[in-house]
């Protein structure tokens, strides 16, 4: 399987970061592969999903959002400043901006995102930012926000709140222009609102034992959809129960399988 590794400019000219999986052939459809809250294109799932997807057809872009913090590694965070500085309106521009490079002419696009991936994926298409023909979502929250009022009034005080790494031990930050964005323009970040007027199809996937996001976030997402599909995967939790790092060549757990047996008979 033929990977290819390169950059464009994001939001505020910083690089985007993307590996693109190649099929056989001329591609069937063109998939972006959007990482959530403190992800990266080579978390767990992404690199094998991409490999899966490029196995049947499609190309696959997994990116990394040009404020993740991350280079082209799987290593710490080397840009923490860039974290802090990570918004919404950032990850939609950027959605936008590979959008616009990979699409294909004549060539579905569909968006793919995990966890917060999957809300700046609805964010973009809910917004018109993005032309899409499909969505699928994983584990992903109905909200844009679930800070509690305390958290944000130290943000709005303190300028930013500390959001420490369990994969590398860094202390990262949230910074207060997250917030701002979104009480400055509230209809532009509500979910489940943007979500009901999104005309295309929606697959959403989520665990049962996602203990990051519950599970009813996932079903509220998809009761506020025109045309939405959800697929429950018992037993799985916010990462369907797959290591990281999670090498494309290893047996993927049976959790993770379903997601993809769900996705390839969906599209």
């Amino acid at each position: 399987m033929k990977i290819a590794t390169w950059t464009i400019a994001g939001s505020m000219g910083e690089p985007i970061y993307i590996s693109s999986h190649e099929p056989e052939g001329s591609p069937k459809g063109v998939v972006l592969m959007a990482h959530g809250f403190k992800g990266y294109k080579e978390y767990g799932m992404f690199p094998w999903l991409a490999d899966a997807l490029a196995s049947c057809g499609y190309r696959a872009h997994r990116f990394n959002f040009s404020h993740s913090g991350m280079t082209d590694s799987d290593g710490p965070f080397e840009r923490p400043e860039l974290f802090e500085q990570s918004t919404w309106n950032s990850q939609v521009e950027d959605l936008h901006t590979v959008a616009n490079e990979c699409a294909l002419p004549d060539c579905p696009l569909i968006l793919f995102g995990h966890s917060r991936g999957g809300v700046a994926s609805l964010l973009a298409v809910g917004r018109g930012v993005v032309e899409a023909s499909r969505i699928i979502t994983l584990a992903s929250p109905s909200q844009a926000n679930s800070m509690s009022p305390e958290i944000q009034k130290k943000l709005l005080k303190e300028g930013k709140v500390e959001s420490p790494s369990g994969r590398t031990g860094q202390m990262l930050y949230v910074g207060k222009r997250f917030l701002e964005e979104q009480l400055a323009s509230p209809e532009s970040h509500n979910v489940l609102s943007l979500a009901s007027h999104i005309e295309i199809p929606v697959l959403v996937i989520h665990g049962s034992d996602d203990e990051t996001v519950p599970i009813e976030e996932g079903i509220q997402i998809v009761d506020s959809l025109q045309d939405g599909t959800f697929v429950r995967i018992l037993g799985g939790n916010h990462v369907f129960n797959t290591a990281n790092p999670f090498p494309m060549g290893e047996t993927p757990p049976k959790e993770l399988r379903l997601v993809w047996e769900s996705i390839s008979s969906w599209l």
